[in-house]
């Protein structure tokens, strides 16, 4: 197999990074897309050179695609995801993997059944800030570790997405929006979650859509928009989380890494290079140190030199999930982004919704594998 020849589901405003990334490796090949849209679909296959738009039903059916790219809204996730596997196809899927354990279980068992790989978003912790923090991790940097938080405090999305009404209906919600980012970098840090348990609250019953071109436009919220959570994990490691839509601004960092003998701590990304945390500098202290350093370090300074561009993946790199179920497909080998990890991961969210109504913690069924660094020579394109 020389090239992964993908059909794509949703054409909407995330769809341009992953097709952008997709040109970056040779084993992808975007042939196909389609939404709900037609004339969505004829302007993104046009601005990114795709050959052929379809109905999503002609891109399931279709045997000579291989894998499906399913960027449509969190609550059609695992419909497009049973429907392609169905059908042969492999799936790769924006985050949530799905929006309820029954059609996550229904997912995993339906891929096994077909001998079909299935993989989902986010592949951030896939990228050169988490990859960093592995490694500091791996080499003792700050000793054994003993906690972890996270923290994406924000006032919802409606006031740059032009279509945000889906994001505050069930499926969507700050948990199963921003949570999946911070979970699955927690997963592959310190391995699966044993217990967990939140609070919760739904501050605004309606908000007003501010982006053109439905400005002023009220939407019902029928979800909970501010989630403050607790996590214990398999290895020890105790955490906390909190996910919002309600919060006007934070100075908090996004992810700190406490353990015997210091600190790791990400802030906010650059809010204008969109990178979702899979660049940037990663800060440290330890009981040696009097002040924060920072990996990596400028060129030159230390054997880290390189580590700025160690794997090419510190820009927005979304699609390098999908690569990687590409090459697990043709060289046979497992993947890092994967179903089991995903499924973990909704199943740890779901949770915690449940136990701020139960009031009880929650012990998820399903565990997962914790994933292996990746490798510095992850193959990226020969161009």
């Amino acid at each position: 197999m020389d090239k992964f020849r993908v059909g794509l589901i949703g054409c909407g405003v995330v769809s341009d990074i992953y097709l952008k990334t997709c040109k970056t490796f040779d084993i992808l090949d975007v042939v196909a897309c389609a939404s709900l849209d037609v004339e969505e679909s004829r302007a993104k296959a046009e601005q990114h050179g795709i050959p052929r738009v379809c109905t999503p039903d002609q891109i399931i059916d279709d045997p000579e695609i291989d894998c499906i790219l399913n960027l449509t809204i969190p609550a059609a996730h695992a419909e497009i995801s049973l429907a392609s596997l169905d059908a042969g196809k492999h799936v790769y899927t924006e985050k949530p993997f799905a929006t309820t354990i029954e059609d996550g279980r229904k997912i995993l068992a339906l891929a096994e059944e077909k001998n079909r790989l299935v993989a989902n978003a986010p592949d951030t912790f896939l990228g050169g800030r988490m990859q960093t923090c592995r490694r500091l991790i791996d080499e003792g940097l700050i000793g054994e570790p003993t906690g972890v938080s996270a923290f994406a405090c924000t006032h919802g999305v409606e006031r740059h997405h032009p279509n945000s009404d889906f994001y505050y209906q069930p499926g969507g919600g700050p948990l199963l929006d921003l949570g999946p980012y911070y979970l699955t970098a927690m997963v592959s840090l310190f391995g699966p979650v044993t217990k967990s348990a939140a609070f919760t609250k739904r501050t605004f019953d309606a908000r007003m859509i501010e982006s053109q071109p439905r400005h002023g436009e009220m939407m019902p919220v029928d979800v909970d928009t501010h989630v403050c959570g607790t996590l214990a994990f398999a290895n020890g490691v105790v955490g906390s989380m909190m996910m919002s839509f309600d919060v006007w601004d934070s100075q908090l960092p996004r992810l700190e890494i406490y353990g015997e003998e210091g600190t790791i701590s990400i802030p906010d990304p650059d809010p204008t290079d969109g990178t979702n945390i899979f660049g940037g500098p990663v800060y440290y202290k330890t009981r040696e140190t009097a002040r924060w350093n920072y990996r990596p370090r400028v060129q030159g300074l230390d054997e880290w030199a390189a580590a700025e561009n160690r794997h090419g993946f510190n820009e927005d790199s979304r699609g390098l999930g999908l690569a990687d179920l590409a090459h697990a497909v043709r060289d046979g080998r497992p993947q890092w982004a994967s179903g089991e990890m995903a499924f973990h991961v909704v199943d740890v969210m779901m949770g915690m919704l449940d136990s701020a109504v139960s009031g009880q913690y929650s012990v998820p069924e399903s565990t997962c594998k914790m994933p292996s660094p990746l490798p510095e020579d992850f193959p990226l394109s020969e161009n």
